[in-house]
């Protein structure tokens, strides 16, 4: 194999890994607890997008004593820390990357 069929082949798997990060990014997986009554949303690269959480998850007695605002308030709040977590692990990540490679660059590790 020469160098230009090496490069082309290069070329395509960047192509490739670039689009399956587009598609990862555009997928999403949820998960659930306590029989629905809390759901997190992460796309598929693992990114945090939100947080749903019903009247039962906070007062399984009387949920009816819940109002949409507490609730809305604990989720803003909740992804709120949620997404300074993952901002600072991205940053840990990138850090720990350089330090691993040196410095150089490799497109899709960070």
């Amino acid at each position: 194999m020469n160098m230009i069929q090496m490069m082309q082949q290069a070329q395509k798997m960047q192509k490739k890994l670039k689009d399956a990060q587009d598609a990862l990014r555009e997928t999403e997986v949820m998960g659930q607890c306590a029989g629905n009554a809390v759901e997190v949303t992460f796309n598929g690269q693992g990114k945090f997008k939100n947080i749903k959480i019903k009247p039962e998850a906070i007062n399984s007695e009387n949920p009816e004593s819940v109002d949409r605002e507490t609730i809305e308030m604990l989720e803003d709040l909740i992804s709120e820390a949620m997404n300074d977590a993952t901002k600072k692990a991205a940053s840990e990540m990138e850090k720990s990357m350089k330090q691993a490679t040196g410095g150089i660059n490799i497109p899709g590790l960070f």
